[in-house]
């Protein structure tokens, strides 16, 4: 990784919180946010293999899940002209962008046979965050906002997000079907290889 100690700084301190707030998803939110937009601000720890766009589709990786599951952090890359599924999370998450721009619409669902109630409209700008969770609001669709430049932002959610059983839903009809996401890559990046700065600590 460039900046390693960033990122790992990062999950440091997310894992604090998540032991000492327990289950208050409120504070975990109101917290998890500066952090994360702290470390979204800076773009100079994410490793390129974590921010290369695919040509027909966005990308989910995985950077960092607890040993425990109790959150995750990814990277989602969005090509020019991406987008989502309509989807829900069934569990908090935290969505910060570090390049380009993403537009998020979310909705509610009626019930099966039902169309979506479209609601809010947004754009998400490098370093602001947007939060979700079955208790503020959690089925939406998210694109790239930028017509000709990949857009890259980072997620945090409240459990091992490429395993959770969740939905996508259809905006005309209601109609839900579920899907589990898993992860583009097949390798993790290695957060806690400090061998470099010991080495530089024992020349100085």
């Amino acid at each position: 990784m460039k900046n390693t100690s960033r990122f790992r700084k990062f999950v440091q301190d997310m894992t604090r919180l998540i032991e000492s707030a327990g289950g208050d998803e409120a504070r975990i939110l109101e917290e998890g946010q500066k952090r994360l937009s702290a470390l979204v601000c800076h773009d100079d720890w994410l490793p390129e293999e974590f921010a290369r766009p695919h040509p027909d589709h966005y990308q989910q990786y995985l950077l960092y899940c607890d040993p425990l599951e109790r959150f995750s952090v990814v990277s989602f890359v969005w090509g020019p002209g991406q987008t989502t599924p309509v989807h829900d999370h069934t569990v908090w998450g935290m969505v910060g962008v570090m390049r380009g721009a993403e537009l998020c619409t979310e909705y509610a669902w009626q019930g099966q046979g039902r169309p979506l109630m479209a609601g809010r409209q947004h754009v998400l700008k490098p370093g602001e965050v947007d939060l979700v969770s079955p208790r503020i609001g959690d089925v939406h669709q998210v694109s790239n906002a930028v017509p000709h430049l990949p857009s890259v932002s980072i997620h945090v959610y409240g459990a091992n997000i490429g395993a959770v059983a969740r939905h996508v839903y259809s905006p005309e009809t209601g109609e839900v079907k579920p899907f589990v996401s898993g992860y583009a890559n097949a390798a993790l990046p290695n957060i806690w290889d400090r061998s470099a700065e010991v080495r530089a600590s024992l020349a100085a």
